[in-house]
């Protein structure tokens, strides 16, 4: 079975607030799907955390090289594509189009081979796993409702992030963790995102360290991007004194940018995106190489339901895995599916165990946000 055509939809609509210093509106194309159809008329699907121009233009110097190719390797195909295009791309948007072509070839994979992705991973460790609601940030009144909200569709765990955090003063920055635990109690789990890849962040360690403190007196899972992401220096010095992990990653691509992280121990828990990464494969990749150093991968995946889906298969391939990471609420997870994932009694998700990914595109919705 030979790779005949790619198909790209850029999704626009119902894209949701990123936090970021110039902010999104729902038209503000973020996410494509990518759709990989082979000469026998099957589909697998992925998903890139960029816009449709740019994954567009990363297809234009991808297709020569992936038409043709076979259909049921993913790894080799993938690494095809990111050693032939090593003096345009080594990583950035080339590396982001090429995410959503090894999801999709994954999920290929997987429907050839009439089994989950997990299982063609390596093997499956769990069926199921703790997703964390993950939202932005508000002023205090709007942060409860937020809360409330998150809470009452099942979340047992929750992540808040960017702004206002960390850009007006310390005392805001407490009161909006006050009021997050004090909305949730003690029996959901909180984790703080400061944004720190976010346009000219202000902060160094200083702030960082003095944060860290306070965000462990309302027993906060981790701080995460707490610094800029290339302030590798600084990650190291904070994770040794800080008193609630520290965590960076998510807009790292290629798994050579992660070894620094590793080999300095820079982080307590390291966050790929699948959908920017490289896709599963680096991921994997990534994924393997933080157990081997005894660090924590949970996956970054503020994107798509099909980003989540792929972050559940490796979840489920994992020997150590405890999170994934459910944007809340979102059009694109909630009702781009046929079936949405939802947190159960207990506040997990199960791990898909039908071919591939495990999930089927709602046509009609991705027709209403492709435009």
């Amino acid at each position: 079975m030979k790779i005949a055509e790619l198909r790209l939809t850029g999704l626009s609509g119902g894209t949701v607030e990123g936090g970021w210093a110039e902010e999104l509106t729902p038209e503000d194309n973020i996410n494509t799907v990518v759709e990989v159809i082979t000469d026998e008329g099957l589909i697998g699907i992925g998903s890139a955390m960029t816009s449709s121009a740019l994954v567009g233009a990363g297809v234009k110097l991808l297709r020569p090289l992936l038409i043709g190719e076979r259909a049921d390797e993913p790894a080799r195909v993938s690494e095809k594509l990111r050693q032939h295009t090593f003096w345009q791309g080594r990583g950035g948007a080339v590396e982001h189009a090429i995410s959503g072509i090894d999801i999709a070839l994954w999920d290929l994979f997987g429907k050839i081979t009439n089994q989950p992705v997990s299982r063609l991973l390596g093997g499956v460790y769990r069926n199921k796993i703790k997703p964390y609601g993950s939202l932005l940030f508000d002023e205090p009144d709007k942060l409860r409702e937020k809360l409330k909200h998150a809470v009452a569709r099942g979340f047992k765990a929750i992540k808040l992030g960017w702004k206002p955090f960390g850009r007006r003063d310390a005392k805001t920055d407490d009161l909006l963790i006050r009021t997050a635990r004090e909305t949730v109690g003690p029996g959901v789990e909180l984790m703080v995102d400061a944004g720190g890849s976010d346009a000219f962040w202000p902060h160094g360690y200083k702030w960082a360290i003095r944060t860290a403190h306070m965000l462990a007196g309302y027993d906060v899972v981790w701080f995460e991007e707490a610094l800029p992401p290339d302030d590798i220096a600084g990650f190291v010095e904070l994770r040794r004194h800080s008193p609630v992990p520290i965590t960076t990653g998510e807009v790292l691509t290629r798994r050579q940018s992660f070894w620094p992280l590793f080999q300095q121990h820079a982080v307590d828990i390291v966050q790929p995106d699948c959908t920017k990464c490289g896709g599963l494969t680096e991921a994997w990749r990534i994924a393997w190489m933080a157990y081997e150093h005894n660090i924590q991968w949970v996956p970054h995946g503020w994107n798509t339901a099909i980003g989540l889906a792929a972050d559940l298969q490796l979840a489920g391939a994992m020997p150590v895995a405890t999170y994934v990471e459910y944007l809340t609420p979102s059009p694109y997870m909630d009702e781009l599916v046929v079936q949405p994932f939802r947190p159960d009694a207990e506040g997990f998700l199960n791990i898909p165990d039908k071919p591939g990914l495990g999930i089927e595109l709602n046509r009609d919705a991705l027709k209403r946000f492709g435009g």
